[in-house]
């Protein structure tokens, strides 16, 4: 932690740190957001995005065999975006705000077999992985039915090797579910914040769970020491990795056929603004990057983190990006949004978010509570306390200088609040969920 000299001095030179200390909710809009034609240049471009879903596309076989729920959608694992009017009317009253434009709910909470945005990232990563293997030790080639994944010759190769993967909840389950459906070895180590019950859904699902009494960092620490001193094993890398966020990426190419099947226009007078949930900075920085490949300036990307977890503000607002933690500080990293409990930012997904992003802005733990019975009331929508914080996003934004700055037509927009996890959560605990939210309510 610094020094009270060194905070005072950090404070002046940002004065909005003595707020985010503080841990009350803030708006930060970046200074630092290019223009399309002004982004430096990049690890990734727009083509990488689209060799990525055909990766996607070649292991669909695999998937709807393997996965009975894929079935129907023909072993594309996609979710729905819903217009959520309802819920829309009751923020405005309940907040005394209006919304201009429409306002959407993106429901990865819903993503089939993982229920959670991870699903995007950590599949993707563990059958790239698998892939590579394979066609390096000539299992497969790129043409060949992936079906093939499932026999029993495969499971028997994958055997051989070990995946590790650091995790406050949501990344372990999609690792874990996917490694062990191939054959891996499969080692979860999980923080202090990670729910008991996806610690026991990982190995009733074949994972090896090691938990810490310490947060994100320590988890991952520990998983990335213990999984590289295995000459077989690989390494999940929330912090650093390249195909994490490749993965969330092409969640871009999905969301842009919706917007299309909607007649949802996107352009210079129809801005598309998102609010996505964050925590290391992986998920919500793939998506960003993918959908500013795709939509260039007309898309307006803002990032959500809790009051006591704003790893990605701090990072970003200081310069100092995963070189700071938000302990250094004196914020304490404790949060009911266990998927944002982060305190320190991704190094990789960071440096790039840095010139994409629009904004970020804060939310206390109470306000997502409230937001969830909100849902869960007006739209039937459950979902997981940290897959609520985009839902005040539009009255952040519009109550900021961002519309008149960039000269935006607040009444054609459409936003997007992006629902992150929750289709896998137990019935007991959702019900814990949603009555302290409407004790929040009640206290209002």
């Amino acid at each position: 932690m610094f020094s009270a000299k060194e905070l005072s001095t950090w404070k002046e030179k940002h004065p909005l740190l003595k707020q985010i200390i503080n841990v009350e909710p803030v708006t930060w809009l970046n200074s630092n957001l290019k223009e399309s034609k002004h982004i430096p240049k990049l690890p990734f471009t727009k083509a990488d995005i689209y060799e990525a879903e055909k990766l996607w596309t070649r292991f669909t076989p695999f998937l709807k065999k393997a996965f009975s729920e894929l079935e129907d959608t023909d072993g594309f694992i996609e979710s729905p975006l819903k217009e959520i009017d309802e819920l829309k009317i009751a923020l405005e009253n309940t907040y005394d705000s209006k919304i201009d434009g429409k306002l959407y709910l993106k429901m990865d909470n819903e993503l089939p077999i993982a229920g959670s945005i991870k699903a995007r990232g950590g599949f993707y990563e563990v059958l790239h992985y698998a892939e590579t293997l394979a066609i390096e030790n000539g299992l497969i080639n790129y043409n060949e039915n992936y079906e093939a994944f499932l026999t029993a010759e495969f499971k028997s190769f994958f055997q051989q090797y070990a995946i590790g993967v650091g995790s406050t909840g949501n990344l372990g389950l999609s690792i874990g579910i996917m490694s062990a459906k191939l054959g891996f070895n499969v080692s979860v180590y999980m923080s202090v914040d990670a729910k008991q019950w996806k610690k026991d859904l990982l190995r009733e699902k074949g994972a090896t769970v090691y938990e810490f009494s310490g947060d994100f960092s320590e988890a991952i620490y520990a998983g990335r020491q213990e999984t590289i001193a295995d000459p077989k094993g690989y390494f999940v890398d929330d912090e650093s990795s390249k195909h994490l966020f490749l993965g969330y990426s092409v969640a871009a190419l999905r969301l842009e056929k919706q917007l299309e099947e909607k007649s949802i226009k996107v352009d210079a007078d129809h801005p598309l603004f998102l609010y996505l949930p964050c925590g290391v900075g992986g998920s919500p920085g793939g998506i960003a990057f993918g959908m500013k490949m795709i939509f260039g300036d007309h898309v307006h990307c803002f990032f959500v983190e809790p009051t006591h977890s704003p790893s990605v503000l701090i990072g970003l607002l200081t310069g100092e990006k995963e070189k700071v933690s938000v302990q250094d500080f004196g914020i304490d990293n404790r949060t009911e949004a266990d998927g944002l409990a982060v305190g320190r930012p991704s190094s990789f997904a960071t440096s790039i978010s840095d010139h994409l992003i629009s904004g970020i802005y804060t939310v206390e733990d109470d306000e997502l509570y409230k937001l969830l019975t909100m849902l869960a009331d007006y739209e039937n929508i459950y979902v997981e306390p940290s897959a609520t914080a985009g839902l005040i996003g539009p009255q952040q934004v519009l109550s900021s200088d961002y519309i008149n700055k960039y000269g935006l037509d607040k009444d054609n927009a459409t936003h997007i609040a992006w629902a992150t996890g929750g289709d896998l959560v137990p019935e007991s605990d959702m019900k814990q969920f949603y009555q302290k939210g409407k004790s929040v309510l009640n206290r209002a």
